[in-house]
């Protein structure tokens, strides 16, 4: 399969991910505010069509992701979900009639050169369909653990940037154990049909770590400022996602001299996450508890 296919379904997925959490802000902006949980809120998203329409593109988010698992490599595609937060600012000055600044539109060019240059130097490849499950048992034994020490690391620090920083780290290990399991997923249904796909175990595997995924990113959101947890979850996910790649599905990297340029181009990406992060129209956008936080408002 060519490697476009993976790409062009990646690259869809980051870009339906960014519209789908521009839609529900929007829709959030809309419905009353409380300090709490409030049961009526879903009631009350589920009146407007906005929200709706970002909850078809979620889905559509989802199918995409599927696709390009099943077509490339997993240290192709999850890197390429670097682009989600530079998209959802491009897709929220549009959509929402925001200003993005000058400065932001610098770290989104950073941001995209440096995840062409790693790729690039990288030149990811191998697309094995089928994974044993002693291969399986380690890993996610390791990422478990590991998920699980930064869980209880961050329990035991108060409110702020090491707190953000270590459920962002977790999330991003829970993201790419997902994302390595949805790709096994994917290729049960395309060679067993929905039987198999039903009664594999990494169906329900991933669709569980999806669930404490999104739990654990909540939390990271509400624990401290975006610019500690953001880069920990970005970077995170598409260093797990490469590690899972090699040692489950045998894909491949350059190694050599080739490591430098991609140490630059994931230096890149990081100054670009981390400007992105800091500006306030991001926090306003993806961590709007930030701002009630930071004024005091319980």
């Amino acid at each position: 399969m060519p490697t476009v296919f993976p790409v062009v379904f990646a690259v869809c997925a980051a870009l339906c991910n960014a519209v789908a959490t521009v839609l529900q802000r929007k829709a959030a902006l809309t419905v009353p505010r409380s300090q709490g949980f409030r049961a009526g809120l879903i009631a009350d998203l589920l009146r407007r069509p906005v929200w709706l329409a970002g909850i078809l593109v979620v889905i559509g988010a989802a199918v995409c992701q599927a696709l390009a698992l099943a077509t490339g490599p997993l240290t192709i595609v999850q890197p390429l979900f670097v682009l989600e937060l530079p998209l959802t600012l491009v897709v929220a000055s549009l959509l929402m009639h925001r200003h993005l600044p000058r400065t932001g539109w610098l770290a989104v060019t950073v941001v995209v050169a440096g995840l062409a240059i790693a790729l690039a130097a990288a030149s990811p490849a191998g697309n094995r369909t089928q994974v044993e499950l002693d291969r399986w048992i380690p890993a996610l034994a390791v990422c478990a653990g590991a998920v699980a020490g930064l869980a209880v690391a961050a329990l035991r620090r108060p409110e702020g940037r090491a707190r953000a920083a270590c459920l962002g780290a977790a999330t991003a290990i829970s993201y790419a154990v997902t994302a390595a399991l949805m790709k096994a997923a994917t290729h049960i249904l395309d060679e067993q049909g929905l039987v198999g796909f039903l009664t594999a175990w990494q169906t329900y595997a991933f669709a569980a770590t999806g669930v404490c995924a999104l739990f654990l990113l909540e939390n990271a959101m509400q624990a401290g400022p975006l610019v500690a947890s953001q880069p920990a979850l970005t970077l995170g996910d598409a260093l797990v996602s490469l590690a899972l790649g090699i040692l489950l599905y045998e894909e491949t990297i350059r190694t050599g001299w080739w490591l430098l340029p991609q140490l630059f181009g994931a230096a890149l990406i990081a100054a670009g996450v981390f400007v992105l992060s800091r500006m306030p129209f991001t926090q306003s956008l993806v961590a709007p508890d930030e701002e009630r936080r930071t004024a005091g408002v319980p």
